[in-house]
């Protein structure tokens, strides 16, 4: 099972991207909270999506994204029916979570 599930649907020329990436997100107030130590906070800090090898889509984040974040993008004019699209996201552990699904 992969860290991140990926759908993705092609209707009247345009890629409608779905995306759950599974993780804690654990905030600097929640680290220092649970650990004493701000430093141990973990959130995703970059995200982003290609599609036959070229990317599509790139974002970086900060540590206020929710438990578990959903990620919706469209995309036009990109990508056809049974192309792959895969999504790396690396967090501030530098831990990667990938996840890959095709267009429909």
């Amino acid at each position: 099972m992969s860290a991140i599930k990926v759908k993705a649907k092609l209707k009247g020329g345009v890629v409608s991207v779905k995306a759950l990436a599974k993780h804690e997100m654990s905030t600097y107030n929640m680290a220092e909270k649970k650990t004493g130590d701000r430093e141990n906070a973990n959130f995703i800090t970059h995200i982003s999506a290609t599609i036959n090898g070229e990317t599509v889509w790139d974002m970086s984040t900060s540590q206020f994204l929710s438990k578990n974040p959903i990620f919706k993008f469209d995309l036009k004019g990109i990508g056809a029916s049974g192309d792959a699209i895969e999504m790396v996201a690396v967090d501030r552990k530098g831990n990667t979570l990938k996840g890959k699904g095709k267009i429909k």
